[in-house]
């Protein structure tokens, strides 16, 4: 197996992206695309306690995992200039939820594609840092992925523009608004108006891909965000058609008002062979304020035919704030299948 048919393979087993479309239109220029998934699965286990330190129920239930539809557009302006739109949401597929249906508009974003120039984007897209420095480690359905992922600082109110790519070097840059606008005094912010930027590099060549990034990681962002920034330098090596290993580090220092200062240090593999594809991935944690700590997520995807897949994943993210009187965290298991369209 080629190298260029082995990375069709675990996109198709591992990517959280459907790599399945429908070309709906496709004239003058102008083309539409649908794609999507419906993935359910049975999961179990994990912390017994949660982050205030009360004990919940982590039987086994029957759960969506990550359902989707999507469209992609785009249309020629000229033979080098291409405007782009993208259009995705999340629905709960596991039960009848009428009062929710599409429960979220995971992407939304128009932009215009350059092959001389570069892309520029501007909406609702997955974080830049996610695409060109995490994503090596970004192979499991559910729980294992530690580096930060695709939500960081993104997803809404984003401008965004990469280079195209030259002798293997790709730039981003992105920023992020967080906007005061039309609130009253009591609904804004101790931090006020937020602008978040994010940029890096990546270089690929042949079986070699190695991204580095930093953001800036502040409070407005989410659990993460301490008002410090993030770097991250993650690579992913083909050592044989069937044999990829990724090592990476992410590090963003503590902060004096609220903490959250961190080292993460992540080893991984993937191995392919015919239908079948297995991961393993290993972190260790060192956290400015608290204890380090160790985790791990493993996982194994039998591809039934192409459009359809079944999968086992186990993670244990031993955080030591799930802890409670030294009861140490059980191991998470998803198992399930995915039909993608």
């Amino acid at each position: 197996m080629q190298k260029k048919q082995l990375a069709v393979v675990v996109a198709s087993l591992l990517s959280i992206s459907s790599v399945q479309a429908t070309t709906l239109y496709d004239q003058d220029g102008t083309k539409l695309d649908i794609y999507g998934r419906i993935a359910m699965g049975i999961a179990g286990g994990g912390p017994e306690f949660n982050s205030a330190g009360n004990k919940v129920d982590d039987g086994a239930e029957f759960i969506d995992v990550y359902s989707r539809l999507g469209f992609r557009m785009s249309h020629a302006v000229t033979s080098d200039l291409t405007a782009l739109g993208h259009l995705e949401w999340r629905f709960t597929g596991d039960e009848r939820n009428t009062d929710q249906g599409f429960n979220e508009i995971r992407q939304s974003y128009i932009g215009l594609s350059s092959k001389q120039y570069g892309t520029l984007l501007a909406g609702n897209f997955n974080s830049m840092y996610a695409q060109f420095v995490s994503l090596p480690f970004d192979v499991y359905q559910d729980r294992g992925l530690l580096f930060k992922s695709s939500g960081l600082q993104s997803w809404g109110d984003s401008i965004a523009y990469y280079t195209p790519e030259l002798n293997g070097f790709t730039s981003f840059l992105q920023v992020k608004h967080y906007s005061e606008r039309g609130l009253t005094a009591s609904e804004q912010s101790s931090e006020g108006e937020v602008v978040a930027a994010q940029g890096g590099i990546r270089y690929q060549q042949g079986p070699f891909k190695v991204g580095f990034g930093a953001v800036e990681n502040v409070v407005r962002g989410g659990s993460s965000g301490n008002g410090e920034t993030l770097y991250g330098l993650i690579g992913a090596y083909s050592l044989s058609d069937q044999l990829s290993m990724r090592l990476g580090v992410e590090t963003q220092d503590n902060s004096d008002t609220y903490g959250k200062g961190f080292e993460t240090v992540g080893l991984g593999g993937t191995y392919s062979t015919g239908p079948w594809a297995f991961t393993a991935d290993y972190y260790n944690v060192d956290r400015d304020e608290g204890e380090e700590s160790n985790a791990w997520a493993a996982g194994a995807y039998y591809k039934v035919t192409s459009a359809f897949d079944v999968f086992v994943e186990l993670a244990d993210g031993d955080a030591p704030s799930m802890r409670k009187e030294n009861t140490a965290d059980r191991t998470y298991w998803l198992t399930g299948a995915r039909y993608h369209f």
